[in-house]
């Protein structure tokens, strides 16, 4: 069976990257060219310097990501690239140049949802990976609990109803001082306290999320009582990781998964992973995350999942435009 390369686009928020991914799971190339240090200094993405970043980057990452690969462009099977959520600007950039791709080389255009992106990143780190299962997107824009029923079939079965996770990680770092990114920041001083000092769990009847009421608890706490910062920052993420596991071990007496995967930005985060490795060993499950290159916004898992939306026949027209609040399209 002939090999299927896919060239794949990410620009939705500040990673300019591309990557080139064969057959949805063997990664030729990964290239990710981050913003983070351009970002540090306004304390968040500035999504205008963003689109101009990715604009002045997306050429030469291309270039890098064929190389590295080994391939010309000829070799390439479909362009994926990120069609939304994310930054309208940014996800622009990468879009314009993905049709300007299709159009000279006459590949296949592939529009992909983030998310769909982030969990197909699992497949990149676990050959022996397949759907069902239970996954968890947890990153800076996402908070999703999602049933993966195949590849193309989700059902979305709780998301946050404010703050994503990791969102809540970066106005906390904001808040005791240690400035951006926040969630690595955060979770850096959190194993130098105890958590020690009582936050809000939020819940609901279904399996929502809300993480609104614990950033205004930190908040409140930091203003008006002086607590030491590293027990705060161990006390929230502690407070997070329990509102994260009750949902799940909600889901997994309802849907009796045989494996839980977690993925995402916050999927990095060591105490997260720690507490779900304990949960898969109380209840016998298998537990994936991505490596941690594979975690964070990438080119190669938008190339992953477009080929599964590629074998599926999910293929765009020089029409396609970028879609912000793209929602995860569900089957049922």
């Amino acid at each position: 069976m002939k090999d299927v390369n896919i060239l794949g686009i990410e620009t939705s928020c500040d990673e300019t990257s591309v990557a080139v991914v064969r057959n949805g799971r063997e990664v030729l190339s990964n290239i990710i060219d981050s913003q983070i240090k351009i970002h540090e200094e306004f304390g968040g993405v500035v999504p205008e310097i963003a689109s101009r970043c990715h604009t002045e980057k997306i050429n030469q990452i291309m270039k890098k990501a064929l190389k590295e690969a080994n391939i010309g462009i000829e070799d390439i099977d479909g362009i994926a690239v990120t069609q939304g959520p994310g930054l309208v600007g940014a996800l622009l950039v990468g879009i314009s140049y993905a049709k300007g791709l299709s159009l000279v080389t006459k590949k296949p255009l592939i529009p992909v949802n983030h998310i769909e992106g982030h969990i197909s990143a699992n497949y990149l780190t676990h050959k022996d990976l397949e759907p069902p299962f239970l996954c968890l997107i947890i990153s800076g824009g996402h908070t999703h609990l999602v049933n993966v029923k195949d590849y193309n079939e989700f059902e979305v079965l709780g998301k946050t109803r404010d703050d994503a996770v990791g969102e809540a990680f970066d106005k906390v770092a904001r808040v005791v001082g240690l400035g951006y990114p926040g969630g690595p920041k955060v979770s850096k001083l959190a194993e130098q306290g105890e958590a020690n000092i009582k936050l809000p769990i939020t819940s609901f009847d279904n399996l929502d999320f809300s993480f609104s009421g614990i950033k205004t608890a930190v908040i409140n706490l930091n203003h008006n009582v002086k607590h030491n910062s590293a027990d705060l920052c161990a006390s929230f993420e502690k407070a997070v990781t329990e509102m994260l596991l009750n949902n799940m071990k909600k889901a997994i007496i309802k849907y009796k998964p045989e494996k839980i995967v977690i993925a995402g930005g916050v999927s990095r985060n060591t105490y997260i992973r720690k507490s779900f490795d304990e949960l898969g060993s109380e209840l016998n499950l298998k537990v994936y995350y991505p490596e941690p290159e594979l975690c964070t916004d990438n080119g190669a898992m938008i190339a992953g999942s477009g080929y599964y939306n590629y074998k599926n026949g999910k293929i765009a027209d020089l029409k396609l435009n970028a879609i912000p609040n793209l929602k995860l399209k569900c089957s049922r």
